[in-house]
Order: structure tokens, then C-alpha cells, then sequence
């Protein structure tokens, strides 16, 4: 009555639902592509005003 399939192979159903991976693509989900590109570019954005105030303050 209350029979629930373990985690497992409800994973494994989900997953055999998918289709298969695309050559060459890295993100099937637009989101999480932004977020990916946002954030390297923060870090490297951060690392250019860093340097530029240590350049600044020490030379």
C-alpha cells in the first residue's frame, strides 16, 4: 500500500528517461552556465583590482 521504490532506482529511472549527452556540450542548463561564467569572472575581475591596488600602493 504504501511501497515506494528505494532511491536508487527511482535515480536510475530518471536517468535512463534522459537523453543522451551532447559532443562538445558541458551545460545542459542555461542557469547554471550563467552562474558558472558569472562567477569566473568575478574571480578574475577581483584578482585585476587586487593587483592594481597593491601595484598602486607599493611601487
Amino acid at each position: 500500500m504504501f511501497y515506494k521504490k528505494p532511491i536508487e532506482e527511482r535515480i536510475a529511472d530518471r536517468m535512463a528517461k534522459r537523453k543522451p549527452l551532447e559532443e562538445g556540450k558541458h551545460f545542459e542548463h542555461g542557469p547554471a552556465k550563467f552562474v558558472f561564467i558569472s562567477l569566473i569572472t568575478a574571480v578574475v575581475l577581483m584578482h585585476f583590482v587586487g593587483l592594481a591596488v597593491v601595484m598602486h600602493f607599493y611601487a
